[in-house]
């Protein structure tokens, strides 16, 4: 016997709470900027594109939602910074999350998703194809992100508060367009019809907010554009349009709710600034550039992330593309000049100014999360839960809706990959849209490797260039491979996809997991049901094209690894995901393991062995000074100083270049730093020893508008080694003083 009152009761309550929106709910952030000098960048496979110095600094962004119940359920999503989750990096993380808290964190309820941001630091995936331009696996590059994202979420975790979760969406204006539109409308025309752009505009909006204050703690949404508002050419650190997003929503969050301190409105005249000297270098602890910092990770901040979606075929250069020599549109089916794939390039909103770009594009998603959260009053109620499993793949048959039984193919990349895209061109002969390789390229190709007749027939009508599904040395090219998840949080949906599904393959996977769910919840999930994509998630399989964009062969379509049915595949496995979830059903195949490809990989970077300055120099000795001004918003100033390779000491949570301002009493505080949209560190010398050349460093300076009447000065912080055994030197060095006015 039961009591069915007290039973009735506890329901009740159960509903009220869920109701009233009460969850467990912590963020956390942490900085996961990686190497500044002589790394390749992850994204445009460009092996000139080398880290050479910091935009702004890269963070990683979690959140933890939990149950208030003891074990209830818990999700972990990350957001990072970087160009794509890795297989490796989530392997690593989750184990050092097992080693902290057991099996309270796993591979069922974590998710890490990339930004795409294509100004990164690279090495850090463990397959092949991914790691050629990086000259293989770069430790500090992977360590970097992995620890990132552990003490993000320990941040989120110790923070862990009773709170809420608004929810709201709404259209981001002009902040994508899509790249390849020939593509798109191969799909059929009564599909094109029920949507009103070739690109999904829709932001989703999740905040957090601490039960006991009624203050938010955090932000995150989820909006599709490509991180490549910064070019091909870039080679400073940068999280392009999202980072830029985030940094500009924190900043606005932290503007709205705090007060400056007094000491800002202690300015000392500015006619003292020709009396201030360069320090000359001067030797530092390790701790220095931290607590130089103008923002302290100290686990109270504000978190504001910006997720990345159905990104696939999105591109932020909204202007269009047009041809380098000409200035005209390029060809529509091949976004070609002449035949030319080199000179069609993309144009930011910004341009020719590819900073400005990422600044307009930043700001148009930060405004729309502004009125998104400012507006935001439906909370999300009711149960936490979660389905995730891994697939082979490479070798799924797909039932498709004329019950036709087909199959994914091993992984294989065709022309149309080699010849990029808008955002990136790729390489010269190639171009998107490409079905036939020429006799040259296909011996450079059987050479590396010859694709058997199952693959080259399973792929059609895409010709495989690279058959990276069937190469194993050194280890393995591609994923076989890939874990799928579904997160629920009440009535949102977020399904976490390991690479890039184009605009409409996104749509058919959130329509299809939507309808399963509707159907198979028994009255839990309805048309008020929001389901977003996070991609680029837990690993990277680069594209998912619609079958019939696969047709074309552009270049989403040369890059969807697993053949023409590859996302058909994911739709029927995220609808047995969405079956269990909706059905109560914990017990889902969880498919093959993963490899751990750790011990295999290769590392043909060279550390830097040792550096010094010129003899009667020390590091942080001024070699260009700035002059004395006065200065004045949107100017832009420098000053140069003898320097050591950067990659010493990474100075995560601190700063390479700081903006100091002066108080009474010849104070200094820092106002901006490496971390400051408008601060620029930028590092060029030897990247391996100091047998040729010297290090220079410089720290740059775009006065900002809101900057204040005052005497500033441009600060250096850095680290060395005399040889490659020796111990971690720190030093540091300031620039003359100097004025700033108001406009």
């Amino acid at each position: 016997m039961y009591n069915r009152g007290a039973l009735s009761l506890v329901l009740f309550i159960s509903w009220l709470v869920f109701v009233n929106g009460d969850y467990l709910i912590g963020v956390g952030s942490h900085d996961m900027t990686g190497p500044a000098a002589g790394v390749n960048m992850m994204g445009y496979a460009n092996m000139e594109q080398v880290t050479s110095g910091i935009h702004f600094r890269l963070r990683a962004r979690a959140f933890v939602v939990a149950d208030t119940a003891k074990g209830g359920a818990r999700i972990a999503f990350v957001n990072l910074d970087a160009g794509m989750a890795s297989q490796l990096v989530t392997i690593k993380v989750l184990e050092r999350l097992k080693s902290r808290y057991g099996e309270l964190y796993n591979e069922e309820n974590v998710a890490i998703s990339g930004t795409h941001t294509h100004a990164g630091p690279g090495g850090y995936l463990q397959y092949v194809t991914y790691s050629i331009t990086s000259l293989g696996f770069v430790p500090q590059s992977f360590d970097a992100l992995v620890t990132a994202i552990e003490l993000s979420i320990v941040q989120a975790h110790d923070n862990l508060k009773p709170g809420s979760i608004l929810i709201n969406t709404g259209n981001v204006e002009n902040g994508g367009i899509n790249r390849s539109p020939s593509a798109y409308l191969f799909n059929p025309p009564e599909e094109r019809s029920r949507y009103p752009s070739n690109v999904d505009t829709q932001m989703t909006l999740l905040k957090f907010v601490d039960k006991s204050s009624g203050k938010s703690t955090g932000a995150f949404s989820w909006f599709a554009t490509h991180g490549t508002s910064m070019s091909k050419d870039n080679k400073l650190i940068s999280g392009d349009n999202k980072g830029a997003a985030a940094r500009f929503f924190e900043d606005w969050f932290t503007s709205t709710t705090t007060n400056p301190s007094s000491s800002y409105h202690k300015r000392i005249k500015a006619s003292f600034a020709s009396r201030i000297k360069a320090t000359g270098g001067q030797p530092c602890s390790k701790t220095a550039s931290q607590s130089a910092k103008v923002r302290k990770n100290d686990g109270s901040r504000f978190v504001g992330a910006f997720c990345q979606s159905n990104v696939g075929d999105v591109s932020p250069n909204v202007l269009g593309a047009f041809c380098l020599d000409s200035g005209k549109p390029c060809d529509f089916n091949h976004s070609s000049c002449h035949g030319n794939d080199l000179l069609c390039v993309g144009r930011g909103p910004g341009y020719p100014d590819e900073i400005l770009s990422t600044k307009m594009i930043g700001e148009r998603q930060f405004h729309k999360a502004v009125d998104l959260f400012t507006s935001a009053d439906k909370e999300i109620a009711g149960k936490i839960d979660y389905r995730q499993t891994y697939l082979n793949i490479t070798d799924i048959e797909v039932v498709l809706e004329n019950k036709k039984v087909v199959k994914t193919c091993p992984a294989a990349l065709g022309p149309g990959f080699a010849a990029g895209t808008t955002d990136g061109p790729g390489v010269f002969g190639f171009q998107q849209g490409d079905t036939e390789i020429n006799e040259f390229w296909k011996k450079v190709r059987d050479a590396i490797g010859e694709p058997s007749p199952y693959q080259v027939e399973c792929q059609k009508p895409k010709a495989v260039l690279l058959d990276t599904g069937e190469m194993f040395w050194p280890y393995a090219w591609a994923p076989a491979v890939v874990p799928i998840q579904i997160l629920r949080l009440g009535k949102l949906v977020i399904l976490c996809v390991p690479g890039e599904f184009t605009t409409m393959a996104g749509r058919r996977l959130r329509e299809a997991v939507k309808e399963t769910l509707t159907r198979s919840g028994g009255g839990e999930f309805d048309n008020a049901t929001q389901v977003v994509i996070a991609g680029l998630t837990n690993t990277y399989s680069q594209y998912v094209a619609t079958f019939e964009e696969y047709k074309q062969q552009r270049y989403e379509a040369a890059s969807t690894l697993y053949g023409p049915h590859t996302l058909s595949a994911y739709i029927q496995e995220f609808k047995k995901l969405a079956q269990a979830l909706a059905g109560g059903d914990s017990h889902v195949v969880k498919g093959p393991s993963p490899p751990d490809l750790s011990s295999l990989q290769l590392s043909l970077l060279q550390d830097p062995t040792g550096d010094s300055p010129p003899p009667g120099v020390k590091f942080g000795d001024i070699k260009h000074d700035t002059k004395s001004g006065p200065f004045k918003a949107g100017d832009r100033l420098n000053a140069t100083f003898w320097s050591a390779n950067p990659r010493y000491d990474l100075l995560t949570e601190g700063t390479f270049a700081v903006v100091e301002m002066q108080q009474q009493g010849d104070k200094w505080i820092p106002v901006y730093d490496d971390d400051d949209f408008c601060v620029f560190f930028k590092w060029n010398g030897p990247l391996y020893s100091s047998n040729s050349t010297y290090g220079l460093a410089t720290v740059e300076w775009e006065v900002p508008q809101e900057a204040s009447l005052g005497v500033y000065r441009l600060r250096h912080y850095g680290s060395f080694k005399t040889t490659k055994e020796s111990p971690v030197k720190y030093f540091t060095g300031a620039s003359s003083g100097f004025n700033v006015v108001v406009n």
